[in-house]
């Protein structure tokens, strides 16, 4: 559910997004509020849902994840009826780092990271062809990065 931000916690949910390590003190001087009303706020959009967790970003490629592929998933019409079984089952494959449901020739769009491109073949082989109402997987391998962010763009909504 849309939640109406204000100045301020736009301002928050910013400085979040570019380092979540920031102490309250440092976050309430950066949005110009004191330390408690900032600290309020920052709980509030907590509960509400609007900051899920708050993690640390790991460079893929400094802990040996160097293959990123793009899998195009197209499940059977059987498989259509099956979509929770498809859906619990990629949630259990690890190198499955998001999923996406789409509308129009295909189903469902992954990312997938892997050690290299000979794991990527291991996993589609053994396990992404073997899902419960795969039809048809097109995979796309990505040669370069040129943006990758986790930032949302709190400033234009």
């Amino acid at each position: 559910m849309f939640m109406p931000l204000d100045v301020y916690e736009r301002k928050i949910l910013n400085a979040l997004q570019k380092d979540c390590r920031i102490s309250t003190a440092e976050l309430a001087d950066q949005v110009g509020l004191s330390q408690s009303p900032c600290w309020r706020r920052v709980a509030g959009l907590e509960q509400a849902g609007v900051i899920r967790k708050r993690v640390a970003l790991i460079d893929r490629h400094k802990v040996g994840l160097k293959a990123q592929v793009f899998a195009q998933v197209k499940l059977s019409a059987h498989g259509r009826a099956h979509l929770s079984e498809f859906e619990e089952a990629i949630a259990e494959i690890p190198e499955v780092i998001e999923c996406y449901v789409l509308m129009g020739n295909v189903d469902f769009m992954l990312r997938i990271v892997t050690r290299d491109i000979e794991a990527y073949e291991q996993l589609f082989f053994e396990r992404l062809s073997r899902l419960p109402g795969v039809q048809e997987v097109n995979s796309a391998i990505a040669l370069s990065e040129i943006k990758s962010t986790t930032e949302l763009p709190i400033d234009s909504v």
